[in-house]
């Protein structure tokens, strides 16, 4: 079998792993494992609008998850999304407030450049902190998650704090109507053509591309980058900002769509699912895009988990985290036959 087969089989089995194992640990506390998996079937899938919650969800997972591919490919274990989704949310929402009374023609594009401006800048100085000075980008990216969530925090309590809150969670002002990209469904026609064109630009970036080549291999092996006449510095920079300011359009439209507002900790997990999603795809472009519509539909049968299984919606989280458990690990016996195939048992002609 081809590198990439094996490493989709190897995400399927270990994604079957973690369910089974998900199903054990529920039924030992008490709950179906069956109805567990009816709700998740359901929910992402069956229900009616199942289908267009679980797009709800996944869009912007896709967006931000391809965005961590890209600085994953180079070789930079980019871990920050969630700060740079927050930071583009931010940065968008200052400009909604700063233009507001203005045409939505003008508003709604300048937005979109703030908050991807704003994710990118987040992104840029961790990365340069690694190649410049070889700090580790999984500290400084972590720490820049932090750091965006006070930010988030003192925004939405302070400069933009709306007055007419109840108090019980900190938030900004709600956009103006005109300037909102859908409703609280949080899917439009607007919404899923800028997820497109990111999966047409990005799939033609990594695969039609000498940028695309070059970080490829720079993952692989440094230094036959050298060789080539690349500069690792350039190639380094250029992944994280693209994965910066990808996931501060998400964060974008996640205020300018669904949400409407600013408030403190919204999606606290959006970030760390985008880099299982990534992970789970093995940095593939059309990978990212299946798997970001598979954990859209987890976010969406969170819904169905408290009625059809008596599970509470957190219960995803740990589904989330046990997959993201066995992707990360290491199996001998998986490996071993994986490797069999690999060798001629299997064939993929």
């Amino acid at each position: 079998m081809s590198e990439r087969i094996v490493a989709i089989v190897r995400a399927l089995v270990f994604i079957v792993i973690a369910l089974a194992l998900c199903g054990i640990i529920f039924s030992i506390a008490g709950y179906s494992a069956t109805q567990m998996f009816e709700a998740i079937i359901e929910g992402a899938f069956l229900r009616n609008g199942a289908l267009t919650q679980s797009l709800r969800w996944g869009l912007p997972l896709f967006i931000t998850a391809v965005g961590v591919a890209i600085s994953f490919r180079a070789g930079y274990f980019n871990i920050g999304a969630q700060g740079q989704f927050y930071m583009g949310a931010i940065c968008a929402a200052f400009a909604a407030e700063w233009l507001n009374g203005l045409p939505p023609l003008i508003v709604i594009p300048i937005c979109f450049l703030a908050g991807m401006t704003g994710g990118a800048l987040w992104s840029l100085w961790p990365g340069i902190l690694r190649l410049r000075s070889g700090a580790d980008e999984v500290i400084t990216t972590l720490m820049g998650n932090f750091l965006a969530s006070l930010v988030l925090i003192y925004v939405t309590s302070g400069p933009l704090k709306d007055p007419s809150g109840s108090g019980q969670q900190a938030s900004s002002r709600p956009l103006d109507a005109a300037y909102r990209i859908s409703t609280s469904y949080g899917l439009s026609p607007t919404i899923i053509t800028i997820a497109l064109l990111v999966f047409v630009s990005m799939w033609l970036l990594v695969n039609r591309s000498a940028f695309g080549v070059l970080s490829g291999l720079a993952g692989r092996n440094p230094t036959m980058v050298t060789w080539q006449g690349a500069r690792l510095m350039n190639i380094g920079l250029a992944s994280f900002v693209v994965s910066g300011a990808l996931a501060g359009l998400a964060g974008t439209i996640e205020l300018m769509g669904p949400n409407g507002r600013l408030a403190s900790g919204f999606l606290p997990t959006h970030g760390f699912t985008a880099i299982l999603i990534a992970l789970v795809a093995n940095m593939s472009i059309t990978g990212t895009a299946i798997v970001a519509f598979f954990f859209g539909g987890l976010s969406s049968a969170a819904l169905y988990l408290p009625i059809i299984a008596g599970l509470p919606s957190s219960a995803i989280e740990i589904i989330n985290a046990a997959i993201a458990l066995f992707i990360t690990a290491k199996s001998g016996f998986v490996d071993r036959v994986l490797r069999l195939g690999r060798r001629g048992t299997w064939t993929t002609r």
